[in-house]
């Protein structure tokens, strides 16, 4: 049954890349909806973007040794997409470029364009690995397939869905599986909730060393290293939601005032997120659950199962299915906007720019169809990598990603939008430094080191982990965002040509974008219209599933998450607006 379910849902996917296939016939179409989606499909992209299966294994594995620590991530994604609504949301739109690497060619220069090109895509690939490795975790434990047949299964969808459609497909597709998510997310929270006898019960229950606290968790024993590594993954996720290279995210809302209502939307979801996600693995702590004992085969990775425990204990049958289906949705949706991007990139940037300037759209839509899969399959290979190291954390694994690879890289990228008076070099110079900087503290930093500097006595495996991550980024603030500063006492006046890119940059950031035609209403309805109609459609297949024998309970549990998603789905076909014409009429 659980595999029907999750069958039925690839289906589905496939489906909805076949129907807006007919949306792209440009690359900007492609790549960024053609700059004209509505503020809920790109909020739900950008959220989903931060979103993974990653969030039911690592993360959830995390919840559940360390209570709310892990959600300090998650609040601070939500920070960083507060920042967006109030100031740089609307400011990626008005950059009104197809890839983000327009734009760092229109702050920086040529040489720089192909400098972010090539090593941009690497981190979103490796990235997008980690992802779907902790998808074929859960999957092949469930299903019994091994994990090389479900990590080549998940990645082939991911990848029919992403070339068939292009960007229209991933945003629609987002927003789906945003509200599929959420509803099964709520849902499990609430029953986990009302098995734990309330909220306050579930926190008093969680199992803690003596003087730990649920706020900071366990195998800590000096409070102030938990205060360090969360006031810098606060620097870490603002940068990261707030640069250049990420702005990709709001490229395809229709103008500023829908990119800033989509950073709102992400923003809401992201705070409400860690109540919601957590609440099942810090409930099965408190029930003192040994996840080591029940899946011996995981090893240390056991905490992993902790949310796939609970649904298969707690909650009715079937919801299995729809759980893997919901974490299916959370690592695609991750996976084809780090290859949909990553191919746009390489298309515009490289393949347009350097090695055929003259090529026709219809020439570069096939080139970006061939690229996607190119990385699809380089991101399957990642994964497949990843499962061959046993003893990896995921959630390590994901913060040493973004402190050593992804954060040095936002650095220009965020500092640039301010700092206007640096030579051209700054831009790959700060890069080359950034990346010796990741080098010596990955290489050269021991726990040693750090503990006669602080004059304390032996540092635990978690201590240890959350200061390196700690330190790296403050390396980086100082040293990294330090050189790109400097390089101001370098400024030379630029040449004729390179001054007028740079004040076209500052002057489309300032000039806000409006679009209110004709036939941009016909086809915001069209949206509306087709998204809605699926979802409304998903909705009444998960209400269906009360037919599944379960008791009186479990089966209203379906009938609550399915009308989540059906309401959500008449709300957008209601939505449409019938004094507008669809454009075939006005034409």
């Amino acid at each position: 049954m659980d595999v029907f379910i999750v069958g039925i849902y690839f289906v589905f996917l496939i489906l909805i890349g076949w129907m807006f296939r007919t949306f792209t016939s440009t690359t900007s179409d492609y790549f960024r909806g053609g700059g004209n989606m509505l503020w809920w499909m790109v909020g739900a992209t950008a959220f989903m973007t931060q979103f993974s299966a990653w969030t039911f294994t690592g993360a959830a594995g995390k919840a559940y040794n360390d209570g709310f620590a892990v959600g300090v991530i998650f609040v601070a994604n939500a920070f960083g997409y507060l920042m967006n609504y109030l100031y740089f949301a609307p400011k990626f739109r008005q950059l009104r470029v197809v890839t983000v690497i327009e734009a760092i060619r229109m702050r920086f220069g040529a040489a720089n364009e192909q400098v972010f090109t090539w090593s941009s895509m690497p981190n979103s690939v490796v990235s997008a690995g980690v992802w779907l490795n902790a998808l074929a975790i859960i999957a092949s434990n469930i299903f019994g397939f091994d994990m090389v047949t479900t990590i080549w299964v998940t990645g082939l969808v991911v990848l029919v869905m992403s070339v068939t459609g292009g960007s229209w497909a991933v945003i629609a597709s987002d927003f789906m599986q945003m509200v599929i998510i959420m509803a099964v997310t709520v849902t499990c929270a609430t029953v986990a909730i009302i098995q734990g006898g309330g909220v306050g019960e579930i926190v008093a229950n969680f199992p803690l060393d003596e003087g730990a606290n649920f706020l900071s968790g366990n195998n800590i024993n000096y409070l102030s290293i938990f205060g360090i590594w969360a006031v810098f993954i606060f620097f870490k996720q603002f940068s990261i939601t707030n640069n250049m290279l990420n702005s990709y995210r709001y490229l395809a809302a229709k103008d500023s005032k829908n990119a800033k209502k989509a950073a709102l939307l992400a923003c809401i979801l992201m705070t409400m997120g860690p109540l919601i996600w957590f609440m099942p693995s810090w409930f099965i702590a408190g029930q003192g659950v040994d996840l080591a004992a029940i899946y011996p085969e995981a090893g240390k990775k056991a905490a992993d199962f902790s949310y796939l425990y609970f649904v298969e204990n707690y909650m009715p049958a079937g919801m299995v299915g729809l759980l893997i289906a919901a974490m299916f949705a959370a690592t695609m949706s991750s996976m084809d906007s780090g290859l949909n991007r990553n191919s746009g990139i390489f298309v515009k940037n490289f393949y347009q720019t350097i090695l055929r300037p003259d090529s026709t759209e219809k020439e570069l839509v096939f080139v970006s169809k061939l690229t996607s899969t190119f990385f699809g399959v380089a991101i399957i290979l990642i994964a497949l990598f990843i499962n061959s190291l046993k003893g990896l954390s995921l959630f390590d694994a994901m913060m040493n990603i973004g402190a050593f690879i992804g954060f040095p890289m936002t650095i220009p990228a965020f500092l640039g939008f301010f700092i206007k008076r640096t030579p051209d070099w700054a831009g790959w110079g700060t890069l080359v430094v950034g990346g010796l900087v990741s080098y010596s503290v990955g290489v050269y930093l021991t726990p040693e080191m750090v503990q006669n500097i602080l004059g304390i006595d032996e540092l635990t495996k978690r201590e240890w982990s959350d200061m390196k991550v700690a330190i790296g980024l403050i390396s980086h603030i100082v040293f990294t965002g330090g050189f790109f500063i400097l390089s101001m006492l370098f400024y030379k006046p630029l040449s004729e040509a390179r001054q007028r890119d740079v004040d076209l940059f500052f002057n489309n950031l300032d000039t806000p974008l409006v679009s209110e035609s004709s036939k941009q209403k016909a086809l915001d309805n069209k949206q509306r219209k087709m998204l809605g109609t699926l979802i409304a459609i998903a909705g009444v297949g998960v209400m269906g599933m009360f037919i599944i024998p379960n008791p009186l309970w479990g089966r209203c549990v379906f009938l609550f998450c399915g009308a989540i998603v059906l309401g959500v789905g008449l709300l957008l076909v209601k939505a449409v607006d019938d004094s507008v014409e669809s454009e075939e009429e006005n034409a």
